[in-house]
């Protein structure tokens, strides 16, 4: 029996989207494996542990509910201090990182000879290893012997050992990690400035606008997605800092640059305790999350308008 020509040819496109759709899966499936294996099955672990009391010692287990979660509230009150230091420290990496990188980006976006040099300079940091940045600088910062301290010392000014005052260690450490990963958004913003429209500002030169008018009313607000994505970015790369703070001043001075991740990694690594270790993992993501939807809530009200 022949099927009309039009039942053929559904039934032989109905055969080369399904081949079409197989292929399509059979593309994302790494990508698919990937996520849950190295993304969503550690972090449903994760909510598992931490109603867990868990020893790397003993590889004791014991179900505990929310007891880890009232021990961190109520129990332990260096979690206050941490969570105080970690907010210090992404309210100052933050703010000085984008307008940083914004400034960057507007001086290298001159037409001006030898600028490549400054644009290489600027992102050297970058590519460096944050291993060896953080050593340099801790050597720069040191006491007597510290770079910065035998040049004050030259002017007549005697200066602190940087990394051992708790109210200069926390300035420090934000100061070099910011110096670290500006180059990276400079970048993005360099790539949004040079993405605007140059009629805007050929108009606004006829209608006689000066340079800090041009930035104000065109450059800033054309550049407000960019800058809320910065903004987004270094938010959630300020909450996962480890090594800076690790290699500088370890947490020090009394405790005055322990943040959450230098945290969990103490309690996990050190005091072995991978339970409550979890406890704050979940407090850290839950931050994180509640941040991200608040600046992108923002995003939507403010930029979009939605």
């Amino acid at each position: 029996m022949t099927l009309p020509n039009s039942f053929a040819q559904i039934f032989g496109k109905t055969q080369l989207a399904r081949k079409e759709t197989l292929f399509g899966y059979l593309f994302i499936m790494p990508e698919i494996l990937g996520f849950l294996v190295l993304v969503l099955g550690p972090l449903v672990s994760v909510f598992i542990f931490s109603t867990q009391n868990r020893s790397l010692l003993t590889q004791k287990v014991e179900f505990v509910g929310f007891a880890n979660y009232e021990r961190l509230f109520t129990q332990d009150p260096l979690f206050w201090q941490v969570l105080g230091n970690t907010l210090v420290f992404a309210a100052g990496l933050v703010p000085l990182n984008v307008i940083l990188a914004l400034a960057l980006a507007l001086i290298v976006s001159q037409r001006l000879r030898g600028i490549v040099i400054f644009r290489t300079l600027y992102f050297a940091p970058v590519v460096t290893s944050a291993v060896a940045w953080s050593i340099v600088w801790g050597f720069l910062l040191q006491g007597e012997r510290g770079t910065i301290n035998q040049l004050l010392t030259l002017a007549g000014i005697q200066g602190p050992n940087w990394l051992r005052e708790p109210e200069w260690a926390m300035f420090w450490v934000i100061f070099t990690r910011t110096l670290k990963g500006v180059g990276i958004n400079m970048i993005i913003f360099l790539a949004a400035i040079m993405d605007l429209p140059s009629e805007l500002y050929d108009a606004a030169c006829v209608d006689g606008a000066n340079g800090w008018q041009r930035l104000r009313y065109i450059t800033l607000p054309l550049l407000a997605p960019t800058t809320l994505l910065v903004t987004l970015l270094v938010m959630i790369g300020s909450l996962k800092v480890f090594d800076t703070i690790f290699l500088l001043t370890a947490g020090g001075p009394a405790n005055a640059t322990l943040v959450l991740v230098n945290y969990i990694y103490k309690v996990g690594f050190q005091f072995f305790e991978s339970g409550y270790a979890s406890a704050l993992s979940v407090i850290l993501f839950l931050i994180t999350l509640i941040l991200t939807l608040l600046q992108w809530g923002l995003r939507r009200r403010f930029i979009y308008n939605e």
